[in-house]
């Protein structure tokens, strides 16, 4: 699963992104956890592969979102690239910060210890910030890309629970970043499994 995964990643990434520093991104992140690393914790697709997994999933969602929203003609609103870059890059800043630990966990009687995945995240940014942070270090992100990245946590993001009226905002201004959450929502928690 995880080759298959990478593979198609990959076959998606060089098909539709031709953006400058595109390939730069591409090698960097094959020096990564990406394609081995899991989405969350201990949330969905926490596994082996389950970044990969969960990006791939996003992209259909959202391609179809978009497909659905704007018709036949869906292109003449956003581009298959900025689909492509927004859906498979959007968790970028998950690579290197899951790693395996180990508790103890009592199993009939017995003490025994079992890995689970603990966070050390040695650039802490923040979630959709840090992405577009990653992403544009190597290709330059439009307005609405970064918007889309940047928000795609909707109501969970930590920023919103102060208050701030800016997810709101991105989402009048920027309508794909509603599609968008959406589609990373579906993938979340109707595709993938804790």
């Amino acid at each position: 699963m995880i080759e298959e995964n990478k593979s198609k990643f990959l076959k998606l990434f060089n098909n539709l992104i031709k953006r400058d520093g595109a390939k730069q991104l591409l090698d960097w992140l094959e020096t990564t956890d990406f394609f081995t690393a899991p989405a969350s914790t201990k949330f969905h697709s926490a596994c082996n592969g389950g970044l990969c997994d969960h990006s791939l999933k996003v992209y259909d969602r959202f391609l179809n979102l978009v497909k659905n929203e704007y018709g036949e003609e869906w292109e003449k609103t956003i581009s298959a690239e900025s689909v492509a870059i927004i859906a498979l890059l959007h968790d970028i800043c998950k690579v290197n910060t899951y790693k395996v630990d180990y508790k103890n966990v009592k199993i009939d009687g017995n003490w025994v210890q079992q890995p689970y995945y603990s966070v050390d995240d040695s650039l802490p940014y923040g979630h959709g910030e840090k992405s577009v942070y990653i992403i544009n270090g190597f290709l330059r992100l439009t307005r609405e890309e970064a918007m889309a990245i940047n928000w795609h946590m909707g109501g969970f993001d930590v920023r919103v629970r102060g208050g701030s009226y800016s997810l709101a905002d991105a989402y009048y201004r920027y309508p794909i970043c509603v599609l968008f959450h959406i589609a990373d929502l579906e993938a979340t928690y109707l595709d993938e499994s804790k």
